[in-house]
Order: C-alpha cells, then sequence, then structure tokens
C-alpha cells in the first residue's frame, strides 16, 4: 500500500490529503538539490529549517494562537510530512522534527509571555529549537536525572550536563528538564527554556555519529535563568517530556516508514536493472519472496502509525501504548526492509556513497532515538497487563493461574 493508498483511509480528512500532495511536490523541487549530506550538517540543517519556515511548513508545528495551522499539534500532519521528509533524506526530517520536539513544551506548558516571544520564530524558522532531556547516565531512565535547579531569589540556578541533545550548537534556546526537587524521581522534575546565549550554558562537544545529524554535549555551570522561564510548575518536567513524545512518537515511527518506502523504491529499481545467469534479478523467486517481505511489514508499519496518529488527535483510548507499538515496530521494520534491500544490491549496496548505504546508517538509528524499543516493549507490555487487570481481574478469574 503506497502513501497515497493510504491517505485514502479514513484516518484522514481532506485536508491531509491536499497538504500532502503540496507538501510532497515542494519537497522534490526545492530539496532535491541537497547534496552530500554529510558535510556542514548543522549549517545545512539551519538552512533547512529557514527553507520550511519561509515556505510555511512550520505552520504545523505550533498552534493557531501562534501562526499555526491547528488550534493544537496535529500529529497525522507532522506523520505526513516526516514519512514525505524521510523519503527524501533524513535530516530533512530531523530539521523539521525538531522545531516541533524542541517547541512542544512551549506550546502545552509555556506562559503566554513565553509563548509569544518563541513560537512565532519557530514557526518562521528564525528560531532553531532543542530539546535537552538526555543525560549520559539517564536516556531511557529519565528519572534519574542528575543535572539540578536551584532557586535564589527571582531566577533558578542550573547546574550539571546533558548527552546527545540534537541541534547541539545551532539551537537558538534550549527546553532544559532537571531536577528541582519537589519529590523523589520522575516528580521532582522541571522545565526551563535556556537561550543559547545564556553564559552559563556551554556546548561541550559536537559528537560524531553513524547518520549526520547535529549532536552534542551541553554543560550548565552557574547557569542564571528568571523563574518566568519555568515552563509549568515545579515538578511538571516530568509531564512536560511524556506529553512531548506522546505528540511525537507516532510522528518518529512515520519516519520510519519514509525510510522503508524509500528502501524498497530503490531495490525495485535495482533488482529490474541487474541481470544475473541471463534475466533481471527481479525474475527469480527468492527475491519476489523478499520483496513480498519488505512490502507486507510497509503496509503493516502505515497502518500502525496512522492509526496512533490517529488515536492521539481524536481522543481515542490508549494513545501511549499505540505510540510504543507504532515506534517499536517501524523502527524494527525498518531494519528489517533497508537490511534485505542492500543484501539485494550485494557489494555494490555497501559502497559509501550508495544511497541504500545511508539509508542503511539512518535505520539502525531509529530503534534508538525518541525511545529505544526495549524501553517500548516495557511501555506495552505494562499497560497491556495493567488494562487487563483494570478491565476485568484476569489474574484473579477462575482457570487464570496465580503466579
Amino acid at each position: 500500500m503506497d502513501h497515497e493508498r493510504i491517505l485514502s483511509l479514513p484516518f484522514f480528512d481532506a485536508h491531509h490529503r491536499s497538504m500532502s500532495t503540496e507538501f510532497s511536490r515542494w519537497v522534490d523541487v526545492e530539496l532535491g538539490g541537497y547534496t552530500n549530506l554529510e558535510d556542514k550538517v548543522g549549517e545545512k540543517t539551519k538552512d533547512l529549517v529557514r527553507k520550511m519556515g519561509r515556505a510555511g511548513w512550520l505552520r504545523y508545528c505550533v498552534p493557531a494562537a501562534f501562526g499555526g495551522a491547528f488550534d493544537r499539534l496535529d500529529s497525522r500532519s507532522i506523520c505526513i510530512q516526516r514519512e514525505i521528509l524521510t523519503h527524501a533524506f533524513a535530516l530533512s526530517d530531523a530539521s523539521l522534527s525538531m522545531q516541533g520536539i524542541g517547541s512542544a513544551g512551549i506550546s502545552l506548558f509555556g506562559r503566554p509571555d513565553t509563548q509569544a516571544a518563541y513560537l512565532p520564530k519557530v514557526l518562521s524558522g528564525e528560531y532553531v529549537g532543542a530539546l535537552a532531556l538526555t543525560e549520559s547516565q539517564s536516556g531511557s531512565d529519565v528519572a534519574n536525572t542528575q543535572a539540578t535547579a536551584r532557586r535564589e531569589g527571582s531566577d533558578y540556578i542550573i547546574e550539571g550536563t546533558k548527552a546527545w541533545i540534537s541541534n547541539a550548537g545551532i539551537a537558538d534556546y534550549y527546553i532544559t528538564i532537571v531536577r528541582t526537587g519537589e519529590a523523589p524521581g520522575a516528580k521532582g522534575l522541571s522545565a526551563f527554556v535556556v537561550d543559547a546565549d545564556n553564559p552559563g550554558l556551554k556546548v561541550e562537544e559536537i559528537t560524531d555519529i553513524m547518520a549526520p545529524h547535529p549532536v552534542g554535549s551541553l554543560r550548565f555551570t552557574n547557569c542564571r535563568v528568571s523563574a518566568d522561564r519555568m515552563l509549568g510548575q515545579p515538578g511538571d518536567g516530568f509531564k512536560l517530556a511524556m506529553a512531548t513524545l506522546d505528540i511525537f512518537r507516532p510522528t518518529a515511527a512515520a519516519a520510519a516508514l519514509g525510510l522503508a518506502r524509500r528502501a524498497l523504491d530503490e531495490a525495485l529499481t535495482w533488482i529490474q536493472q541487474r541481470k544475473m545467469f541471463g534475466q533481471a534479478l527481479a525474475k527469480f523467486q527468492n527475491t519476489q519472496m523478499r520483496v513480498a517481505d519488505m512490502a507486507v511489514d510497509i503496509d503493516a508499519t502505515a497502518l500502525l502509525v496512522y492509526r496512533a496518529a490517529w488515536i492521539k488527535d481524536c481522543g481515542a483510548d490508549h494513545p501511549t501504548r499505540s505510540a510504543s507499538m507504532a515506534k517499536l515496530f517501524a523502527s524494527e521494520a525498518a531494519g528489517r526492509v533497508v537490511d534485505t534491500a542492500l543484501q539485494l544490491f550485494g557489494a555494490t549496496g555497501v559502497k559509501h556513497g550508495m544511497t541504500i548505504e545511508r539509508l542503511y546508517r539512518e535505520a539502525r538509528v531509529m530503534r534508538i532515538y525518541e525511545g529505544a524499543s526495549e524501553i517500548q516493549r516495557l511501555i506495552i507490555g505494562g499497560n497491556v497487563i495493567e488494562q487487563s487487570i483494570k478491565e476485568d481481574g484476569a489474574f484473579n478469574k477462575p482457570g487464570h493461574d496465580k503466579p
């Protein structure tokens, strides 16, 4: 089921379909000239953000009150955009998605004056956003955050480090999650907007990773921020982080879907051109079975992705579980699809500079970022068990062995 056929399903409204057509055309025309994607990654990211801002495509990253397309963020629209962008190249997807991930906390929890100061500039592409959540010892374990903020008069003083931060070094501000200590664990975290030019904030390292993307580490030393830069109330930091991920996990799955589609497209072109033993590679039954497996993975991914986005947008049950299912399956399926496609290319596929080789590296990181596959399994399994007990006390009914 290709992208256009998916859009014919009742998960979507008319404006989703028209936006998809218009956006696809824009990407083909405006982003087709990007080459050498592994050089000057930060500079290219800023250029992509500005370009999308000027064209109005970042309006899906902010609410309507500040120039956005909808009153609240629409997961289906962002999914469509991310699928299309990743089909082109993953850096364009990251450039758009981080505008949403790096501003959602302001949209959802910010004071009116904070929203007015930042969101219009996110919309225009003037500001590049970032979310400083991860630490070297607390990636998936957000409740173990060690960076702190202490109250000092009308300010807070932030101390500590953040690692693996997307847009480090090019962001204009960072939504930063730190421990303020209202309670143990996750309930003692708060969120602040910290401007990149704050003298207490230093970009400590830019990290070169296998799929080119601006990533680095931050250090906060006596970093003074006004108390009115807090997002929400003291102790709302974990809630803010999870609310952001609930919106963007289905869209991360959509990015994996776009990448898998591109891998299949590359493979289909190759197997019809490549001759072996007197016939096209596409004529072999083994090739056809591999293509079948890729197509099934892609269709299943698309249905999970857009179901999760529809559930989030329409307020149906279990949005977190659905989002985690989509993220888990999509990222794992993208890995399978790209691996199969590369195998069909043979030695040509591992040559640096080949599209399929780039896709292989881009697919691998998808099983880690925005919630690793292991974390998605914990979320899904825990949610299914909890819901079963809540609905019918399954473990206490006759016929069910007790542990």
